[in-house]
């Protein structure tokens, strides 16, 4: 195969795949790729050196092409630029006058339900140490491998295994209060908020979540995902004490579901201005993206963040040493939220329920 032609097939290919996501729908053909930006706009650059490195650049037809390719990789390089290191923290890191009372380390970690190295998992856990661990993909089996492992370290839990990979555990060795298992778009899909209380007596409110992906076998759309992650993100936005939301999302930082739940909940991510910290696939080294996130409200500083080991699971650990200075919270608020943002955060959960309802309606007449 000549090079030319197959350099002029791949930019027809770079400029419809970016422009896809672009597509207001929420089917999962269209949604699944929000998630290659990172490898796109690697291979678009490639593209571009070798065509203007190999080819001379003298007909119209040249310049044209030349000129999409650029535009293509500016628009995905701009996706993912403020995951990388060249971009400003959107949580700063913590000053020297901070109360150490507040700091502690919060991990999330999808241990991939049928993965039966659970030791691996527990030797991860006393490595790390952290203060608060998020698992999903918990099942009865992984619940008590954990629970066994990790003895009385963890005195507060908070355990829901189940075994249609959505199960979900909470251990923490700070008191936990006002509790809430809440199953918020389909009775199957468990998420976890409570109140922490850390050691300086400061209460954080945590929401652990793990939305459905949209999938072609079983969740066509991506619309319950979206409504759960929105509906999380209304009430982090509503609350009156520092916010932490952790979890799989099944869905990259940059996509446009991310960017808006993050906006709605007027919260900052961890990895903003620090790395892409990616998290699945672990058993693949070219195709990673993250899909594990921490968020945080303007009250957090950010000491270090992470991914863990291989634990043989097709997610990496990931984990951030977080502090609570209050007082330096406006350096870094967010903007507001928009009305035309909430309407249509709002907008996203009306169309959920409804399509959940209309389905109830279907299920019912076809008994």
């Amino acid at each position: 195969m000549k090079l030319k032609p197959f350099l002029q097939g791949f930019g027809i290919l770079a400029v419809v795949i970016t422009l896809i996501p672009l597509i207001a729908a929420d089917f999962w053909w269209i949604r699944m790729f929000d998630y290659p930006h990172i490898q796109l706009t690697l291979l678009t650059l490639t593209a571009i050196a070798a065509y203007f490195f190999r080819f001379e650049i003298r007909s119209w037809r040249d310049y044209t092409f030349m000129a999409v390719l650029v535009a293509c990789f500016v628009f995905q390089f701009g996706k993912i630029y403020p995951y990388t290191p060249m971009a400003p923290y959107d949580v700063g890191k913590p000053t020297e006058a901070v109360n150490e009372e507040t700091g502690f380390r919060l991990l999330t970690s999808n241990v991939l339900q049928k993965n039966k190295k659970t030791d691996l998992m527990i030797q991860e856990m006393k490595k790390l140490d952290p203060d608060v661990a998020v698992f999903t993909e918990t099942d009865l089996a992984w619940s008590n491998a954990i629970k066994k492992g990790l003895g009385s370290n963890y005195p507060y839990k908070v355990e829901v295994p189940l075994d249609n990979t959505y199960g979900m555990l909470l251990y923490s060795k700070f008191k936990l209060n006002r509790t809430e298992v809440k199953y918020v778009v389909d009775d199957s899909i468990p998420s976890i908020h409570t109140e922490i209380e850390l050691r300086s007596g400061d209460r954080v409110q945590l929401h652990a979540i793990h939305p459905t992906p949209p999938m072609p076998q079983h969740n066509p759309s991506s619309s319950d995902r979206d409504a759960e992650m929105m509906k999380t993100a209304l009430e982090a936005r509503d609350s009156e004490i520092p916010v932490i939301v952790i979890g799989d999302f099944n869905d990259v930082a940059w996509s446009n579901t991310t960017s808006m739940f993050q906006s709605v909940g007027e919260l900052l991510d961890v990895r903003k201005g620090r790395s892409f910290y990616n998290t699945f696939n672990a058993t693949s080294f070219i195709m990673r993206w993250s899909l594990d996130h921490i968020f945080v409200s303007e009250e957090f500083r950010v000491k270090d963040i992470n991914t863990g080991d291989d634990i043989e699971s097709d997610h990496f650990p990931y984990y951030a040493d977080l502090y609570l200075q209050k007082e330096l919270a406006d350096e870094q608020k967010p903007e507001p939220a928009s009305d035309e943002e909430i309407k249509d955060a709002k907008e996203q959960i009306a169309d959920e329920e409804k399509e959940n309802s209309e389905k109830g309606q279907n299920g019912s007449s076809n008994q």
